[in-house]
């Protein structure tokens, strides 16, 4: 409901890709990401409504969530292969291997799909 109010309020896009942001915006962003430690709360829904609330368009504002994801994704990977290290063994690497690579591409597709969508529509279906 958050998302759709910010999106349909009074506002102005002032950055319309992610080159023309400057440090003090995307941290702003970056801190709208906090609210993602409310439980239940989205990372990447709280990244995108404070993208809008902060000026960004839409396809700005998805795209850079999707920036903020990438160290949150690689620590929390490390930190869950570190947790579990004594259940991994050498012969699993090619089980990973092929895991990762599937997850990446399915990854890529559905987030292209997505920045796409949002650059012409609204996010009334999310």
């Amino acid at each position: 409901i958050l998302i759709l109010w910010i999106e349909r309020r009074e506002h102005r896009v002032e950055i319309e890709t992610v080159d023309d942001m400057d440090w003090k915006r995307a941290l702003k962003v970056g801190c709208a990401q906090c609210l993602a430690l409310i439980p239940g709360t989205s990372r990447s829904g709280a990244t995108i409504i404070g993208g809008l609330f902060f000026g960004l368009s839409r396809k700005t504002a998805a795209e850079f969530s999707f920036f903020l994801a990438i160290p949150v994704m690689f620590a929390a990977t490390f930190y869950d292969v570190y947790k579990h290290r004594e259940f991994l063994h050498s012969n699993d690497l090619g089980m990973f291997a092929v895991g990762f690579t599937a997850a990446f591409f399915s990854a890529l597709i559905a987030i292209r799909g997505f920045i796409r969508y949002v650059s012409h529509h609204d996010f009334t279906p999310f």
